[in-house]
């Protein structure tokens, strides 16, 4: 008895797409690990933060405290590839107290690939030029994700 190729091809694809419907919907019942990471402190915030192996950014946040006074906030990536790589990715122009920080990545962005994947070496750096230094406090928390 001959095989007709054409129904084995058209099975084998049918049985493929069925396949990645189930693994897609199988992720998407997966709940994402978020790692948090923090630093505090009174003067610069100049802040590096990874793990051992490619990330995604999910949010950031930054409670200042003191007296008035604000500053642009800016996310940037260390480059495990060197300095030529390094780049600053987002600023929030006017950050300080009573203009706390507050950035989710959802929409598209929290899907892979995405802009916000860090791959295994590099580091998200927050940086913000404290306005009053001594006077002026902040709470970095950062929430990172391992990049599928």
């Amino acid at each position: 008895m001959a095989v007709d190729l054409t129904s084995l091809l058209d099975a084998a694809r049918s049985a493929f797409d069925a396949q990645e419907r189930e693994l897609a919907a199988s992720r998407s019942r997966v709940p994402l690990a978020v790692v948090s990471r923090t630093a505090s402190g009174p003067g610069d915030l100049d802040e590096s933060f990874s793990l051992d192996r490619a990330f995604r950014l999910v949010f950031v946040r930054c409670h200042f405290v003191g007296t008035d006074g604000t500053a642009a906030l800016h996310l940037g990536i260390d480059s495990a590839g060197g300095a030529a790589y390094d780049a600053r990715l987002f600023t929030i122009t006017l950050a300080g107290p009573g203009r706390d920080v507050h950035l989710r990545i959802g929409g598209e962005d929290s899907r892979e690939p995405s802009a916000w994947t860090f791959q295994q070496g590099d580091a998200l750096r927050v940086q913000w030029a404290n306005p009053d230094s001594g006077n002026i406090t902040w709470g970095l928390e950062v929430g990172l994700a391992l990049a599928t």
